[in-house]
């Protein structure tokens, strides 16, 4: 009757004993917890650089919506905001605005524009592919439609390239 008792108590005893010691003892660090460290301590190395322009500053620039067509913003970020051009339900096209000075340690996407014998509005253009057309506005904003269905043409692309408010982004590219 005592020693049931008594190993109750002592097994009780040594697994108090057992969390205390292993709680208290060092973590040893894993193999990517050197590499964390020093990812999250790197500010200069980053992406993005700092002064980009918000992307949230972009979409007072885009297309109002016209009758028969839906604009719906789908990405914002520092540097970057996009937005889907749909009819119908239909996504027509791909709508961006890009600060081509938010890139760090690549090539400046402006490069690009800079002989271009095209323009649209009065600004350099250049054709991407066979579904997207760009212009630099300011020397620094490219501005982008791409197509997302064969029914959206180049001419259709260039005519929602003029609705954006060039003037207006051209007034920020000079204040940055």
């Amino acid at each position: 009757m005592f020693f049931p008792r008594v190993r109750r108590i002592l097994a009780a005893l040594l697994l108090c004993l057992l969390l205390f010691t292993t709680a208290c003892a060092p973590k040893t660090p894993g193999r990517f917890d050197q590499v964390q460290q020093e990812s999250s301590q790197k500010r200069s190395d980053q992406a993005v650089a700092r002064n980009a322009t918000q992307g949230s500053e972009f979409n007072k620039f885009f297309p109002s919506p016209q009758a028969g067509y839906q604009r719906v913003y789908t990405q914002e970020k520092k540097g970057f905001a996009e937005a889907k051009l749909k009819q119908d339900g239909k996504d027509l096209a791909v709508l961006s605005i890009s600060d081509t000075q938010a890139v760090k340690g690549a090539t400046n996407p402006a490069a690009k524009f800079v002989n271009s014998p095209k323009t649209i509005a009065g600004y350099p253009a250049v054709s991407q592919g066979s579904t997207g057309t760009a212009i630099l506005v300011g020397d620094r904003y490219q501005v982008k439609v791409q197509s997302r269905d064969p029914s959206f043409t180049e001419a259709d692309r260039e005519a929602w390239l003029k609705k954006f408010n060039l003037n207006g982004l051209t007034r920020l590219a000079k204040a940055q």
